[in-house]
């Protein structure tokens, strides 16, 4: 009597973990930032025009775009992922997803993505957003193999979302989303070396060239972590100077832009350990959502 409940319950959670499984493809945590900046470009660029019917398709056609995107990207890195410590129990390197499966189902969600895009926002903002997969799957990714300026091609697309949002808003751009580019751009470099450092045990392991992996105990990558923090504290300034916020933005770019610079610093200056390059990681974690979280409470 009580078998069928049983079979049915079974069943259930067999399909649950199987959701869950593909939806870990998707990177989660990486799509919900995706998800805020875009929105972030959108109430800027709506300048007081805000359409909640235009943001929610955007936010869905951005996450089915932007989860396909890095789906692909972790079929295309199926290899080096079973080399790493901190990605092998991905589900494509874990067996837990057949990779004829992963593809199918990340070309399945990039392209409905990029249709929904087109067919319920505009054609600008499909346009950005396959501009964001173009540029990570086939310029950042194959890259990642041979050098670490790998991390400035793939600032490129990891910039590009709220531009996408302030395309879905006024269907043209002007110089004030390209503020918000370089704001993203130069953020992601103290970030992204930061994390190949922490990391680099793993990188090298896989050949993957986040940071460098021929060095003669010389760390060509500092310079540039402490020259983009230095360069995103005058551009995340830009904004104030220009009209585009007020005063609080000002106050808080600046704050947080030395938050930033101080550990960036402190790496060059100190011992080279992980702890150091920890601390510019958690610095830029916290810079990027606080000053667009400022800047959209500025426009209210």
């Amino acid at each position: 009597m009580n078998a069928r409940p049983a079979i049915v319950e079974t069943r259930l959670e067999a399909a649950r973990t199987r959701v869950g499984e593909y939806l870990e493809l998707t990177k989660p945590r990486v799509t919900a930032m995706v998800l805020v900046t875009t929105l972030a470009g959108y109430y800027l660029g709506a300048a007081g025009a805000f359409e909640s019917i235009v943001a929610l398709n955007l936010l869905i056609g951005t996450a089915l775009a932007s989860g396909g995107t890095l789906a692909l990207n972790q079929y295309i890195e199926r290899d080096t992922d079973a080399m790493m410590d901190r990605t092998r129990l991905r589900p494509i390197p874990d067996k837990r997803i057949e990779p004829v499966d992963a593809l199918w189902f990340a070309i399945l969600a990039s392209v409905a993505g990029l249709g929904y895009l087109l067919l319920t926002v505009n054609w600008l903002s499909a346009v950005v957003t396959a501009a964001i997969a173009i540029s990570y799957l086939f310029a950042y990714t194959p890259l990642k193999r041979v050098s670490w300026s790998c991390n400035i091609v793939g600032a490129i697309p990891g910039a590009l979302p709220p531009v996408a949002g302030w395309a879905a808003a006024r269907g043209s751009l002007s110089l004030e989303p390209w503020l918000l580019f370089g704001i993203m751009f130069l953020w992601q470099l103290p970030h992204s070396l930061a994390i190949g450092k922490i990391y680099r045990a793993d990188y090298k392991r896989a050949r993957l060239w986040l940071i460098p992996l021929d060095r003669d105990n010389s760390y060509p990558e500092n310079p540039v972590i402490v020259g983009a923090s230095i360069v995103l504290l005058v551009v995340g300034a830009l904004p104030a100077f220009l009209g585009y916020a007020g005063v609080i933005y000002l106050v808080t770019s600046v704050a947080l832009g030395c938050a930033m610079l101080a550990p960036a610093i402190m790496l060059v200056r100190g011992p080279e350990t992980s702890a150091a390059a920890r601390r510019v990681m958690f610095a830029s974690l916290f810079y990027l959502p606080a000053v667009l979280l400022v800047m959209v409470l500025d426009k209210v």
